[in-house]
Formats: structure tokens, C-alpha cells, sequence
């Protein structure tokens, strides 16, 4: 009964459609009656495929002692042996295992996987003497052993690819449930709290009541693009980047003076120039722009001087579209600017104001999305400069 430990080790060289073929050449070329896979241990020599017309006894699962063959000292230097004529041969007429099988002529070829691993030897053996002297013999037989070792290797990589692909099925699956239930908790919450504030504004006149309502709203306003970076970061990391639905758009103008109100709204003590000319039929997610703009803008607004104007452009530059802005303030630090588009960024580098450090993060991500770039210089002179780029129109990638 074979060994469950040497089960699939005998399943795989079973599956390699070449052993058959190979073992049948063996004996072709050496004229010897019987020739063998075998997988060699510290403890074990076990037949893997076996092509026998001595009658030797061995079948697949088969075992010799370990001790008594040869392929335990191949398996210590891992180089071939061969001898034709073990009779007059001057190291072989008095080794073991000649003497105890009954061997005049032998064979034997390491089998090792391309990461140093010893898998066993391809060997042939014979009671009577055979001409093992031409040299192609032990090169056809070394090829075909490094053949053997080549299909064990992609027999594993795979079966290593099916578990890392089943493990990645699970992990989108489990990915998306994540998503899901991380944005119903975090936004059911955050609408009641709207709705509640909504409410609450058509029961009162009191000016402090409305100052209050007008607090939580905006709180809530900036919670939720919280929330919004939470789950992009989330769809980012996890996932294959933040996704993006691309589709002509005429109104990229109108989509990001709006995008400009609603943060000048939320930021009532910074003050913005814009000159925007952006043409009609660009190709890209007018959302995701949205986005991008609106971090850049919060970021500005939140890290930069309220003594100053925050400037942005936007226009057409060689089939591209182009989205930049200036704020002035304290510069970008050196150890600040290679993470700033890292997600936690600033608490990490120690300047944390307010969020959580993912608006630039996300806003690049959304331009590479687009196939295009975000890049900041920074000095005290010019100020904060962050540029976006993205082709205009669709292009092939």
C-alpha cells in the first residue's frame, strides 16, 4: 500500500503526459529492460512510474530500502551515476547495491526543481551488462530529467495559482461586503443627523438655534466627505484602485463651478479666484473631477493662508485638461512631500489639522485613473502649487 505522504508526489508525475514517452526512451537508448521515476528522501525510495520488461517487481507506490540504492548517495551529491559493467568496474564490483539486486549495468540522473529542491532520479537498471559510454546517452537522459523537473515546477506554480486565485475570489467577495456595510453604517447615521437638522430649522426662528443648526449641518457636510474618503481609500487599497466611469461630458465647466461654491460654503473664511475654460466633449467621470477638485480646494482652504486668495484655473492645454491651484501659507516641508500623496500622510509626518490625511491620496488616485498625473511644488516664495493633468479625449492605453 503506497504511502499517503508520497501519494501526490506519484499523482503528480502520473499527470505528466511526457514519463511514459520518456521512460520507454530511456530504455531505447540504453538497451536496458527496465527504467524508473523514483522519489528519493532521507528516509524513503519510492517508484513513482515504472517501465519494466525484467519482471524487477516495482509498480508506481513501490519501495526499496533507502539504504540499499544507489539514489541515496545521489541524493547527498546530486550528480549522475552510471557504469555499463559492474563486474569489472573498479568501484561497483564490490558496492552493495549491485551485489544485493543482481545488477551489471546502471544508470541514475538527479531530478532537481528550479528552486534547488531534490525531487528523486530518473534511472534505468539492468542484470546484464550495456554500452553506457556514448556521451549523448547522459546528456539525452539529463534533459530528459530537467524536463520531468519542469513540469513539476509548473505543475506547482498551478496549483499555487488556483489557491491564490480562489483566495482573491473570496477576498473581492468579502471586499465588496466590507464596502457595503461600511458605507449603510457610517452614512444611515449621518442622514438622520441631516434630516434631524433639516427639521429642526423649520421649528425655530431663535438666531442661536439657527447658528447651532447651521453648525451641525456643516459638521455633517464634512463628515460626509469623510465617509466619501473612508470608502474610496477602502475601494482603493482593497481593491484594483478607485473605480471610474468614463463618458463625454459637455458641462466639466459647470461641474466644477459648482464643485467651487460647495467648498467656498464650507469654508467661509477662505477666500478664491478662478478662471476656469474648460471646453465642451471632455472625456472623463465628472464626479470623480469633481472630487479631485473639491479635496484640492478643502486641502488648500484647511492648510493654507486665509490672508491670501486660493487661485485655481482650469483650461485645454495640448489635448489635455488642466486643473490648477495656488494657495500661499506655511510651505510643504521636505519630509512632508515625498508621502503627500500617501493615505494618513500628514498625521504621519506630524501636521495633521484636520481629516484623516486621504484627500490627496484619493486625488491623485483619480488622476491616474484618467491616465494622466497630480504633481505640487512648494516654496515660501511662489507658494503651493498642485497641477492636474488628463488627456482630453479618449485614448487608447
Amino acid at each position: 500500500m503506497t504511502d499517503p505522504q508520497f501519494s501526490a508526489d506519484i499523482d503528480a508525475i502520473s499527470s505528466i503526459d511526457a514519463v511514459p514517452v520518456i521512460l520507454s526512451m530511456v530504455k531505447h537508448l540504453t538497451g536496458m529492460r527496465f527504467a524508473a521515476v523514483a522519489r528519493v528522501t532521507e528516509r524513503n525510495w519510492v517508484a513513482c512510474a515504472v517501465d519494466d520488461s525484467i519482471d524487477f517487481g516495482l509498480k508506481p507506490g513501490g519501495e526499496l530500502v533507502l539504504e540499499s540504492t544507489i539514489c541515496h548517495e545521489i541524493r547527498q551529491h546530486q550528480q549522475p551515476v552510471i557504469f555499463g559493467h559492474a563486474s569489472t568496474h573498479p568501484i561497483f564490483s564490490t558496492h552493495h547495491t549491485p551485489i544485493t539486486y543482481g545488477l551489471e549495468s546502471y544508470i541514475s540522473i538527479p531530478i532537481v526543481k528550479a528552486n534547488g529542491d531534490f525531487f528523486g532520479t530518473l534511472c534505468a537498471i539492468d542484470s546484464v551488462p550495456a554500452n553506457l559510454d556514448e556521451p549523448a546517452i547522459a546528456k539525452t537522459l539529463t534533459l530528459f530529467a530537467q524536463l520531468i523537473a519542469m513540469s513539476l515546477d509548473t505543475q506547482s506554480h498551478l496549483a499555487a495559482t488556483k489557491v491564490e486565485l480562489a483566495d482573491a475570489n473570496e477576498l473581492g467577495r468579502l471586499r465588496e461586503q466590507f464596502i457595503a456595510v461600511l458605507g449603510h453604517d457610517l452614512r444611515t447615521p449621518l442622514s438622520a443627523i441631516r434630516m434631524s437638522a433639516d427639521l429642526l430649522e423649520t421649528k425655530t426662528e431663535e438666531k442661536r438655534s439657527l447658528n447651532l443648526i447651521s453648525a451641525i449641518r456643516n459638521s455633517s457636510l464634512r463628515m460626509g466627505v469623510l465617509i466619501e474618503n473612508i470608502l474610496d481609500f477602502a475601494r482603493g487599497r482593497l481593491g484594483g484602485g478607485i473605480p471610474i466611469q468614463r463618458k463625454l461630458v459637455d458641462d466639466l465647466q459647470q461641474t466644477l463651478q459648482l464643485t467651487l461654491e460647495e467648498v467656498q460654503a464650507s469654508h467661509p473664511r477662505a477666500t478664491f479666484t478662478h478662471t476656469l475654460n474648460v471646453p465642451s466633449g471632455v472625456y472623463c467621470d465628472a464626479l470623480r473631477i469633481s472630487q479631485l477638485l473639491s479635496n484640492l480646494l478643502g486641502n488648500a482652504a484647511t492648510h493654507g493662508s486665509i490672508h491670501a486668495p486660493i487661485v485655481l484655473n482650469a483650461y485645454a492645454e495640448n489635448d489635455e485638461i488642466v486643473i490648477s491651484l495656488t494657495n500661499q501659507g506655511t510651505p510643504i516641508s521636505a519630509q512632508l512631500m515625498p508621502l503627500l500623496f500617501e493615505p494618513f500622510s500628514r498625521s504621519e509626518a506630524g501636521h495633521r489639522k484636520e481629516g484623516l490625511g486621504l484627500g490627496l491620496y484619493i486625488a491623485a488616485q483619480i488622476a491616474t485613473a484618467h491616465n494622466g498625473t497630480l504633481s505640487v511644488t512648494s516654496d515660501a516664495e511662489s507658494g503651493t502649487h498642485f497641477v492636474a493633468r488628463f488627456p482630453a479625449q479618449f485614448k487608447w492605453v
